[in-house]
């Protein structure tokens, strides 16, 4: 007989963050979170001081079955002007019985907090890993990027969940891509300058000063995206400080002019390459020299960020961003990269990455239900 029971103690908390790696074993495609980040984005992360969370277990007997989370995201609604709840780490066994239990776990939950729908999976926001993956099942993700089994999709729509918005991920392969942003370069970088925007490398002797610009930007860069929410400052800083450890200079460009950033683009180097080594996402005793050692021989980048500020948008600086980005990609002879993700129904940015050679190749989904 199976039954749930909220995380409340230590020995919980390892059963709900280990149960992806023993379910998913025999999966060649799965790549494991670090357990330690898992652990502090449950336990300690700034999110904690303005939301709640609680997760729970799916047992049959003494065996987890199942996890989930139940997410109250105060700051989401309050922007929003919304009075949603969120479900988020979804990891379930092939039964419908199962599946049935956690988001009833999620619902009774987020019924106490009054809410009108339960949207996800959030991670537990869409300012972390956030998407179920629905199409292109075939490959590992790339760094922050969400995986799971092809039968996922049929669980959460059977208990009800109907698609709220589709995200897109871009691949490009060795140099499928069209350079024609890299030969124009030139051309648009003198033009920007005539309106004295200059594109440049983040300092990372400065990296404090320069992410307090950064999450300027971010904030307001995003504020019109579905599901957005304005990172506080300490979230901000947390995730910048993560990705400082994995920060290639090359791939982290700003635009700015009169000394204001108005816009950046940010590729992070596929870290999962190496994640995928590391057993049980632990990172001790062997797994941080995987890490380390491994750095150099990663071949591939996500696209993970490219905004720009109101005002400033349709001038060419996002053209002058991925057009630099490509440029690094193919000095550094690297093998394949990633954009993502992108709103399905953000045509301008689709059709700026279909341009220049972006072939769309998987698709995440938000879904939605009333309470």
């Amino acid at each position: 007989m199976k039954k749930i029971i909220p995380v409340n103690s230590k020995k919980e908390l390892a059963q709900f963050i280990d149960f992806p790696h023993d379910l998913h074993k025999n999966d060649p495609n799965y790549v494991p979170e670090l357990f330690i980040a898992q652990r502090d984005i449950l336990t300690t992360h700034p999110f904690l001081k303005h939301s709640s969370l609680q997760p729970f277990l799916a047992l049959e007997g003494d065996k987890v079955v199942g996890r989930i989370c139940a997410v109250m995201n105060n700051n989401h609604n309050a922007f929003n002007k919304t009075n949603d709840g969120f479900f988020g780490f979804f990891d379930c066994i092939n039964d419908q019985e199962t599946a049935d239990l956690l988001f009833k776990a999620v619902a009774d939950w987020l019924k106490e907090k009054k809410v009108s729908k339960i949207v996800g999976p959030a991670n537990p926001s869409t300012n972390e890993t956030c998407g179920l993956l629905v199409e292109g099942f075939d490959s590992s993700p790339l760094v922050m990027m969400t995986y799971n089994p092809s039968y996922y999709p049929t669980l959460i729509e059977k208990a009800g969940f109907k698609k709220q918005v589709d995200l897109f991920a871009w691949s490009w392969q060795g140099h499928s891509y069209n350079d024609k942003s890299v030969k124009l370069l030139d051309k648009l970088t003198e033009r920007l300058k005539r309106s004295d925007i200059t594109i440049r490398k983040v300092n990372l002797k400065k990296f404090k000063e320069e992410a307090a610009a950064l999450r300027d930007v971010y904030n307001s860069a995003w504020d019109k995206n579905m599901g957005f929410f304005p990172m506080t400052n300490e979230e901000f800083d947390y995730t910048a400080k993560d990705l400082k450890m994995i920060l290639d200079q090359d791939f982290c460009l700003l635009a700015e002019q009169h000394g204001k950033i108005v816009g950046f683009g940010v590729a992070i180097p596929d870290i999962n390459q190496i994640l995928k080594s590391v057993k049980r996402g632990r990172l001790l005793p062997t797994g941080i020299f995987k890490l380390l050692f491994g750095k150099s021989k990663i071949k591939g980048i996500r696209i993970m960020l490219l905004g720009v500020v109101e005002g400033y948008r349709k001038m060419g600086i996002e053209a002058v961003l991925y057009g630099t980005i490509i440029k690094e990609y193919a000095r550094k002879g690297l093998e394949y990269a990633e954009a993502s993700w992108s709103l399905e129904h953000n045509d301008m940015v689709n059709r700026a990455i279909e341009a220049i050679g972006g072939k769309h190749y998987k698709t995440y989904r938000i879904y939605e239900k009333s309470v």
